[in-house]
């Protein structure tokens, strides 16, 4: 699609899922894939210690939104706009403005080679996340992987959690060179 662009869409809290099922099924009804391309939950994966273990769970990046790649007509507007769950485009007015090349990027959205200045060995600080502030060792670089439609790009890290040696799959945005 040539003339798709990336827009943000906003939800009812708790509906970003819901939204994108009936985006999808409604694009598949109607023979609307030439015009709306992509509908994505931005989600990461986090690690949560329940019962003293560490577990990988999935955690919305934008809570109350949903990204949706398409060609912007009335047509393709009229489809999102009144899909239920769904409040507005995020836009001055009723006017959805595209994301920029570098909100794509940021958000990596589209492919694109990402390089990643780590080599195993080196140390690592955790900047975001509930494991925010600990310190971790790369064990191995990953690389890119798809998750639910999204490239990540995931360092494999050794942490000390409870006096044990635990290893997390991290994106290598959550993380800090020391």
């Amino acid at each position: 699609m040539a003339d798709s662009q990336w827009y943000v869409v906003h939800t009812y809290s708790g509906y970003e899922n819901k939204v994108e099922a009936n985006i999808k099924k409604i694009v598949e009804n109607r023979g609307m894939h030439d015009l709306i391309d992509k509908v994505v939950v931005p989600v990461q994966d986090v690690i949560e210690v329940k019962g003293g273990r560490p577990k990988v769970t999935k955690r919305k990046v934008l809570p109350g939104y949903v990204l949706i790649k398409m060609v912007m007509n009335d047509d393709t507007w009229y489809v999102v706009r009144n899909t239920r769950g769904v409040t507005s485009f995020v836009g001055p007015g009723s006017k959805p403005v595209p994301l920029t090349e570098d909100e794509i990027a940021n958000m990596g959205l589209e492919g694109g080679m990402v390089t990643l200045d780590l080599l195993p060995g080196q140390q690592v600080k955790i900047i975001s996340g509930p494991l925010e502030g600990s310190i971790g060792v790369v064990e191995e670089i990953i690389g890119p992987k798809k998750v639910d439609d999204k490239t990540v790009n995931l360092v494999k890290i050794k942490l000390s959690a409870f006096g044990r040696d635990t290893f997390a799959e991290l994106d290598f945005y959550t993380l800090q060179k020391l």
